[in-house]
Parts: C-alpha cells; structure tokens; sequence
C-alpha cells in the first residue's frame, strides 16, 4: 500500500460542531465499555488549556492522564499556522515543532489516518489494521499503536498517535478513546484559534476605539498598554517615543514593578542598548533568559525578574517614532503569532504618535496664530489711541450714556468729531454693546481711498472689471453682513458714488463691479465726520436723502480741550502703554508737566496727544517722564485760578451771544456764526449747550 500526506490542508475557522466524537465509518459497531468520566476528563483537560500554545505544549501529560501511552505525537498537514511538521512528546521530555523533513518513524500510518480520516490500530501481535506496517513498531521499540485523525469541520487537521512498550495491545475501546480525545484536541485546537483571532481583533479595535477618542497622548498610550498587558497575559507593557537623541520611557503598564521599569527612564537611541538597536535597525527583537547582562535596559528588565522580552519598533511613513516592549516573569517565550500582534499594535500606536505630533503642531501653530491676532489687535488698538475709552468728565459721559441708549437698537448712527477725537472708538463700542458684536466689524476710511477704487471697496468687483481687477474682490458690506460697518469720514464720498450707498441702506442690495447678480447686506451703518454735514447738504456738496438716512442718530464727539479733567487720566494711560512696549519703568510725571498738559487746547485731541506721550518715553531716560513743554509753550495760555476761569467762560459766552446777534442767529453758511468764530456748526451747537446760550423766542 502505497501511503502519501496529504498536502494543502487549510484549517478553516468557522462555528464548531457540537463537539460529540464523531463516528468513524468503519468502527460504527464499537460501544464504549469504559466509564463516561473519561470523557468527560478528556473534555475538561482540553477545555482548561488557555490558548493554542498552551494546549499543544501540555498535551502529552493531558494524554498519558487518560491512555496508557510510553509514545505521543501529532502530525500536522500544510494548514495556515504549520506549514507541516510534527508536535512530538515522549513521556518526561519537552514538546516540540520538528521540521517536516524529520518525520518520525510512524509517520507512514500517520499520514494514512490523516488523508482517509480513518482511525487505525497496529500491534505486534499481527492484530493489526495496517498490514505490513509492524515495521513503525520495532523502530519506535512499542509493541502496539494507534492513530486517530483530527479532524474540524469536516477538514483534515492532522492526526494524533499514542504507542505503548506493554504486550497488551491497544483494544476497540481504547482506540474509541483515543478518537474522542482526538476530537476534543482537533476541537480545541480550531477554537483556541477562533479565540486567538477574535481576542487580537477585540485588542486592536479597543486600540483604535481608544485612538480616536482619547486626545491625551499619555493617557492614550497607557492605556493601550494595559490593553496590551491583559491580551497577552504578560507583566508589564511599556512605550518608549524618541525625544531628540534620547529614548524615554512614557506610558509603562506595570502592576508589580519593582520601580527599575518606569515612567521617565531615558536611554540614548544609539545602538548601545536594545531599545537603541530595535530603533535603528527597525527590526523587532525577541530576547530571553540569555540576554546581554551588560545591557543598561536589559539589566533593569533582569532586575524586575524578567525572563522574556518582545521589542518592536514603532515606524510610521518611514520614520521610526520611539519602541514598544512587553515581557513576563514567568518561562513562556513569545510566539510568532504573539510577536506578530505586538508589531501590529505597534503600528497602531505609531499611528497615535504620528497624529499626536500634527495635533500638537497645530496646537502650536494655532496658539502662535492666536498669539499674532492678539498682537495685531493691539497694533490696532495703538492706531486708535487707546486699548479702552479713557475719561471721567461730564462731557464723556454723557456721550456714552447715549451710546449706550442707541447700541441695542440697529439704528444708523453718524458721529460727529473733529479729528483725532475717538470717533472710532465710539462706533467700536456701539458695536461691541449691540446684538451684532459677535459677527463681523468692518471699518473704512473714505477718505484715504482714492475716487476711483472707493466704489469697489465698498461693494466689491469681479475679476477683469477694470484695469487691474486681476481676481475677485469681495467689498467691505459684504464683509459686514450680519456685523457692522464704520464709514469714517463719510463727506468725502462723491456725489455720484452716493445714490448707490443710499439704496445699499434703503434696500440692503447691491451689486459689484462687473456683476448683473445683486447681493444683499445686512449690515449696519454707522458714518463719522468731521465736517458739517447740513452745511454740504445746503452747498449741494451732499445727498439731502443720504444725510437724513445717515443722521437718524447723531451723536457729538466733544474735543479733549473740552474734557480737560480727562488729559491726567488719559497722559497715565499712554504712559503705562508706551513704558510696557519700550520696557521702561516711568512713576513720576511732575505736577508743572501735568498742569502744562491740561492747560495745553490740543487741536489734534487725543492723536496728539498720544505722540507727544510717546515722544517724551523715547527723551525720558530715568523714571521721570520728561515731556518737551517747549513745543507747547507758545501755544499754552496763562496758567488762571478758578475765579479768571468762570471770567473766561463768561467772555467766551459774551463772545459767542456777539456774533449770535451779528448774523441774526444763522449758525451756518459763509456768513454764518459758525464760520466767524472758525468753528463746525455742531462744535457751536455743543458750545451753545454748554454755556447756555438758547435762540430767542422772537428771532
């Protein structure tokens, strides 16, 4: 007879069958006589094993506890973990995988009960199922054998031989044992494997369940670690990540520790310890009981009472990112298979680490952008003066107790103020106390854009428009939407540009340049001037509709010689601005500078009054500030007491009532009171108010 093994045998996993030994075809008469407890300890025996490893390592010792045995052995077909060999256990020695090329004398009946899925019997005595093959016998120095297929599923596994030296032969009983064990192995053997994959499944996916949802890099990295401890049943789990030249040990799952393995261990990544060489040679390394004593991380392992070691490297896009390690104190060597899921785990967290480095990058770059904006802002503050409004007078507040009643509303505002005088600011905090405060605040300086290119800053073009219109251009009410938008020195906007704003306010639409498409904004509107609109409106310099559409709120901007209680509080504030920037400490600002300050008419308002501050930090060298009063002096009129104030308000009252009666109370035009005394018709108007100047009845 002419016996071959059969090749190409693929171990399918799949659901079990029910675990009951199946009948052999030939040996459907046999009827067990022994005792059901057999059974039942050949069920629990395997049952108990813990993984595939264990099973094939223990299953001599299993075997020999239920069936007479002096020989064991399992032969193995090509399936998808053994690519052909033999699991061989003689009584007392140790378990092991010997190359195909080595078969052991019984292989021939091996083969045979494997390719026919049939149980056979050999004995000495000529009782025998194989005729012929007493040879195996007198080789392996047994007087009986018997072989049993293993089979799952339907599939050929392999097959499982016990011989005995005993001249009592191996009866039908025996044989039907041997094919029940042969079974739980076959059975134990496709499940331990089912569980094997399902568990290295369930591992990777709560790794990558925890990647996801885990931003903490060190949490994260802990946590898998214990995830990877408990899978592989070992005693500490650890991540190493490169830092510059050094290896540091970050994430450690380690119940037991002896404190050698922790937390904060740093090694250099060069290749004079075995976390320097897994991670230059990217290679994984598997170490036991005969490693290098001279090893720095080896010894710390040794001293924990490690007996084996797994160490993979994490590589991610051709970048070696740090090591991963696990290791036991007990004698079981890491498997392939065991290896093979710690560099698949490995390449998970590799892929943590990778995201954590661009997370962190763009943590960083978005705190540097942070940083730039709020630097910019302050730029922006500094072109307006001043970070908040600043003042105490009576003037002052009654400009913002009027803000204050306008913001809530989305009524258009038109603040009037000479030059320099904080109407930005006043539009800023319109805004900043209105409903719209969380969108968008847009400014525009009219007139500081050329005629020709205001109509396309406010509502935009599309490319090729006009010479020079080389892309698209979104306009500053389309900006605005949903915000506001501040036209500063709004009378500079031309007549014929006016009808356009006027509808843009009336409509809310628009269209930009070289655009039929009409657009909408909702944006809300607040001009400043510092000229008088009414007097351009009756010059024809004006729209008569755009100024009353403008002015449904006006509100007056006083000038600082009219606030001068707030000059002290406002030369403080520059002071302590500037000596931050210029990093100089002033404390003391003589009383003479301050009084010259507060006397000084400032007809550039707080403007000036800001770079004549940052001048005198830039003179003052000591902690005194030194401010250039010379500039001031022609300027500056006599120092008075309060009595010779009161007479100057009284002149300045008479004076005013004078020209009042010269032009028949006309406050605007050529010839008009505002004009004569060189003043904006709203500056007289505010002056009236204050000294309590009031049109007569009759006039």
């Amino acid at each position: 007879m002419r016996l071959e093994m059969a090749s190409g045998t693929e171990m399918l996993i799949g659901n079990q069958d029910t675990g009951e030994p199946d009948e052999p075809t030939s040996r459907s008469e046999l009827k067990p006589d022994q005792p059901c407890q057999t059974f039942i300890r050949a069920a629990q025996l395997f049952e108990a094993r813990e993984n595939r490893q264990e099973l094939l390592r223990k299953f001599p010792s299993d075997i020999e506890a239920l069936i007479d045995a002096d020989y064991i052995s399992i032969l193995f077909g090509s399936t998808q973990d053994d690519a052909g060999g033999w699991f061989v256990g003689n009584r007392g020695s140790e378990t092991g995988l010997m190359p195909a090329g080595e078969p052991p004398p019984e292989s021939a009946i091996s083969c045979w009960a494997m390719e026919h899925q049939e149980p056979v019997r050999v004995s000495s005595d000529g009782s025998s199922d194989l005729p012929g093959q007493t040879d195996a016998l007198v080789k392996l120095g047994m007087a009986s054998l018997c072989t049993v297929p293993l089979v799952a599923m339907g599939q050929p596994l392999g097959s499982l031989t016990v011989a005995k030296c005993s001249q009592r032969p191996y009866t039908e009983n025996d044989l039907l044992t041997l094919v029940f064990i042969g079974k739980q192995i076959a059975n134990g053997l496709v499940l331990k494997d089912f569980q094997r994959r399902y568990d290295r499944s369930e591992l990777i996916l709560k790794i990558n369940n925890s990647i996801a949802s885990e931003l903490d890099l060190q949490t994260l990295l802990r946590s898998v670690a214990r995830s990877l401890r408990q899978s592989l049943h070992c005693d500490f789990a650890n991540v190493t990540i490169a830092d510059g030249g050094q290896l540091v040990s970050f994430a450690t799952d380690f119940p037991e520790s002896r404190g050698y393995i922790k937390e904060g261990n740093r090694v250099g990544v060069e290749a004079a310890s075995i976390l320097g060489r897994v991670f230059q040679t990217r290679q994984r390394i598997v170490v036991g009981p005969d490693r290098d004593p001279l090893d720095p991380v080896l010894a710390k392992g040794a001293a924990e009472g490690i007996q084996f070691a797994c160490f993979c490297p994490l590589i991610r896009q051709e970048r070696t990112l740090g090591v991963i390690a696990v290791g036991r104190r007990d004698e079981h060597r890491f498997s392939d298979d065991e290896a093979d899921l710690l560099t698949e785990v490995a390449h998970q967290v590799a892929i943590a680490l990778d995201n954590a480095n661009a997370y962190r990058q763009i943590s960083e770059l978005k705190d540097q952008l942070a940083q730039e904006k709020l630097y910019l802002e302050d730029e922006i503050r500094d072109e307006l003066n001043f970070a908040e409004i600043v003042g105490n007078s009576a003037a002052l507040r009654r400009v913002l107790k009027q803000v204050e009643t306008v913001a809530p509303t989305d009524s258009n505002v038109l603040i009037y103020g000479e030059t320099g005088s904080g109407k930005e600011l006043i539009a800023r905090a319109i805004h900043d106390l209105s409903s719209r405060r969380a969108n968008t605040f847009v400014k525009l300086n009219c007139a500081a854009i050329p005629t020709g290119l205001l109509e396309s800053e406010l509502f935009g073009h599309e490319k090729g428009a006009f010479t020079g219109a080389v892309a698209q251009r979104v306009g500053r009410f389309e900006l605005a939407n949903r915000g506001t938008i501040f036209l500063d020195e709004v009378g500079e906007i031309p007549l014929e540009l006016q009808p356009k704003l006027l509808r843009v306010l009336q409509e809310r639409e628009f269209e930009r340049l070289g655009s039929s498409r009409t657009l909408r904004s909702d944006a809300r509107l607040i001009a400043a001037t510092n000229r008088d609109l009414g007097v351009m409106v009756e010059k024809q310099a004006f729209r008569a509709d755009l100024f009353y559409r403008l002015n449904v709120f006006p509100l007056q901007v006083p000038p600082l010689r009219e606030r001068p209680e707030d000059i002290p509080l406002l030369v403080r504030h520059f002071v302590h601005q500037f000596a931050r920037r210029m990093n100089k400490a002033i404390d003391t600002i003589p009383t003479e500078t301050m009084n010259a300050l507060t006397r000084y008419q400032w007809p550039g308002n707080i403007r000036e009054l800001q770079n004549l501050i940052e001048r005198a930090m830039i003179l003052s060298s000591g902690s005194v500030l030194r401010v250039p009063l010379e500039e001031l002096k022609n300027q500056l009129p006599p120092a008075s007491t309060n009595g010779s104030s009161r007479t100057l308000e009284e002149a300045e009252r008479a004076h005013i009532l004078a020209i009042l009666k010269e032009t028949k109370w006309v406050l605007a035009g050529p010839g008009g009171a505002a004009a004569r005394l060189g003043m904006n018709r709203s500056t007289l108007r505010f002056r009236m108010g204050k000294l309590g100047i009031t049109r007569p009845a009759n006039i």
